[in-house]
């Protein structure tokens, strides 16, 4: 398969950033990573904590409102039009809406050729990289383990519950050579 996108969808602290880092190491071609994270870091402060952005409760439930989902659509499209612009795209997200989020990108990414895969981790595992990071909210990993995949539709998945991101990365890459 011919990608010029690669989602790769999972849960907090499963993994995604650091296979995205690896791709960009073990694919020939030089490939753009976003993620939620970097959406996440350029709002502005007020949004990070209000019900009309986004709010991360004292269990790790996170809620977006409104103007999120309007700045979100925005900066989906964003990535969108630089893939169709010829770049090659990696993106790192977490699919809390299921189904709905990846529906969000489809629309998006339209003809580009995509390839859609999810990055588990067992719950435990995540929760213990979590505590490690130091930046998430308690209970984020946990809650989002499987959360993030019900009814999502992939063309592969990798599990870096014992996997390295780098052996992850080789999988993703051999789809794609």
């Amino acid at each position: 398969m011919t990608a010029q996108v690669i989602v790769l969808n999972g849960g907090s602290s499963s993994g995604k950033s650091g296979i995205a880092r690896c791709l960009q190491a073990v694919l020939p071609d030089p490939w753009l990573t976003f993620g939620c994270d970097t959406f996440v870091d350029a709002l502005p402060a007020a949004m990070r904590t209000a019900s009309d952005g986004i709010e991360v409760a004292a269990d790790g439930e996170v809620t977006v409102g409104p103007e999120f989902r309007t700045l979100e659509a925005a900066w989906i499209e964003g990535i969108a039009a630089m893939a169709r612009a010829g770049a090659r795209v990696i993106v790192d997200e977490v699919f809390l809406g299921g189904p709905a989020s990846q529906e969000r990108w489809r629309k998006s990414l339209g003809d580009l050729p995509v390839l859609w895969v999810g990055v588990r981790c067992a719950g435990a595992v995540a929760a213990g990289r979590e505590t490690a990071r130091g930046d998430r909210v308690a209970g984020m990993a946990a809650s989002q383990a499987e959360l993030v995949h019900r009814g999502v539709l992939y063309d592969m998945e990798v599990d870096t519950t014992e996997a390295e991101s780098l052996e992850c990365a080789r999988a993703i890459a051999a789809r794609i050579a």
